[in-house]
């Protein structure tokens, strides 16, 4: 029975529940000293929440919002570092992004056309020069070891 008790609390504090029903809540209320503090709490809360609405209704004196729209008119947007300059906010993004596509394509030539730091011959270079001797001392394949090791460092 507590959990009809419990689904119907709202509907019987507030006196919108049917009469049979409130008859049955009366009578399981009667035995159940858990649903009688349930409800107890229920109505202090509601008269705690009662007690904050005020008795009198604020009633704005009359031309109120007529002086807050004049008052709103009359108002200056504060300056901005845009509106200094006189560029509208959609203008500076497509500037900036402008700015960083020009300096990704700049960057990009000047990478790809960088001949100054030539970092020696590549390891393929070395292995296709296995079978002809670099020094005249030693041997073509352990001269290609020792250039390969001195390459990774």
């Amino acid at each position: 029975m507590h959990a009809v008790v419990m689904q119907s609390l709202e509907e019987y504090l507030s006196g919108t529940l049917n009469p049979v029903a409130q008859r049955e809540i009366e009578a399981h209320l009667k035995s159940c000293d858990l649903c009688r503090g349930e409800i107890r709490s229920m109505q202090e809360v509601s008269e705690l929440f009662g007690s904050l609405r005020s008795e009198e209704a604020v009633v704005p004196s009359p031309g109120f919002y007529a002086r807050v729209v004049q008052e709103v008119e009359q108002q200056t947007a504060a300056p901005t570092l845009a509106n200094l300059f006189g560029l509208d906010l959609a203008f500076g993004r497509r500037l900036v992004f402008a700015c960083l596509l020009t300096l990704a394509v700049l960057g990009t030539y000047l990478v790809s056309r960088e001949t100054a730091y030539s970092a020696g011959p590549s390891p393929e270079t070395i292995m296709a020069q296995q079978d002809s001797p670099a020094f005249d001392s030693a041997p073509a394949p352990d001269n290609m070891l020792v250039t390969l090791t001195s390459y990774d460092h």
